[in-house]
């Protein structure tokens, strides 16, 4: 169920945040405060954002906008298929609902929903990091890897493939997995070819019985709390979000590495134009990037380091493959994921 929420309303109601939360919010970069769109912006008074980011993470990154701009935020929470749903019934009707949207589906809508903009924070990104004509940007990184508990595997005992997760037939029963991860999949089949690929996921199957959790959360929370000590995959994100808590849980990396990203879109329609291009802007500048690290989501800014600051040097010499499904693959992939791995048992 989507919440909505003055963003003040929603800062009151959030646990207080902690020391280490609060010293992000110290302004730092101002790249993004153009003087001409931030007067532009204010004469609008606020900004409405759709995204699917929880409000406690949320509330820290826009008060630091808030209390940049003076500016109010008007936040709107749900999932990506909420939110893509909601925009679509919004658009048939021409309503000028809201400004911006932060999710991993912005580049899955009609480009016709979107406006093109030029956020100063994102000059000469590679072109996989924003939409070839402008209609969105990045804004973090997901990788989707192995986690384990560390109390109940070592190190040492790691697959150094996914081929080597079958001479573990003991874990059988100890393994979790979400019950649907079409980008995981996807990038399987791509690094090994379609034949060898589901051979393999059959065999993991076979072998381990995975027990599929609904919830990528719900599954970094099982391998922290060592309910399971191994997920098959599960996004970093996640698992630092668990561990930087205080449990005992990490990720190492497989070849392929599958990615995919956050991103940050302008309403064609917005009814508050300007603040929509200062708030895009803020989300790429550096103030918001450190802040996602936080809680352990990863920058896509080269320049902020990541929490813990090795995230990034543990990638060096794997293969990461980008998979950005468009709904028809998504839904192939899906319906594959289900035929080959099952359905949820937890």
């Amino acid at each position: 169920m989507q919440r909505r929420t003055v963003l003040a309303a929603m800062l009151a109601a959030a646990a207080v945040p902690s020391v280490r939360a609060r010293a992000a919010t110290t302004l730092t970069d101002r790249g993004w405060l153009d003087p001409k769109l931030l007067a532009a912006a204010r004469s609008e008074g606020s900004v409405v954002v759709y995204s699917s980011i929880n409000e406690e993470e949320a509330a820290p990154i826009w008060q630091i906008f808030k209390d940049a701009t003076g500016m109010g935020v008007e936040y709107v929470r749900g999932s990506d298929d909420a939110l893509m749903a909601r925009i679509l019934v919004e658009a048939r009707t021409q309503r000028k609902t809201w400004d911006i949207v932060n999710n991993t589906s912005v580049s899955k809508l009609s480009p016709t929903l979107f406006a093109a903009f030029d956020p100063a924070g994102a000059k000469g990104w590679p072109a996989n990091l924003r939409d070839p004509d402008r209609r969105w940007y990045a804004t973090e990184q997901i990788y989707d890897v192995p986690a384990y508990n560390t109390a109940r595997v070592k190190a040492s005992e790691l697959p150094k493939s996914y081929d080597d997760f079958l001479k573990h037939p003991e874990w059988a029963g100890h393994v979790a997995i979400n019950d649907s991860d079409s980008a995981w999949l996807a990038g399987i089949y791509k690094a090994y070819g379609d034949d060898k690929g589901k051979a393999l996921v059959q065999a993991l199957v076979a072998t381990l019985k995975p027990s599929l959790i609904s919830g990528h959360l719900a599954v970094a929370r099982a391998v922290g709390s060592g309910e399971y000590w191994i997920a098959l995959n599960n996004y970093i994100s996640l698992t630092m979000n668990v561990k930087l808590a205080g449990n005992p849980t990490d990720f190492w990396v497989l070849d392929p590495a599958s990615v995919f990203f956050g991103q940050v879109g302008v309403s064609a329609r917005a009814p508050h134009p300007n603040a929509a291009l200062l708030a895009a802007s803020f989300l790429l500048g550096k103030d918001a990037q450190k802040q996602i690290t936080v809680r352990g989501r990863l920058p896509v800014r080269a320049d902020v380091p990541t929490n813990p600051p090795d995230v990034r040097a543990r990638f060096k010499g794997k293969r990461v493959v980008a998979e950005e499904l468009d709904p028809a693959d998504e839904d192939r992939w899906s319906t594959l994921y289900t035929q080959l791995v099952g359905h949820a048992t937890h």
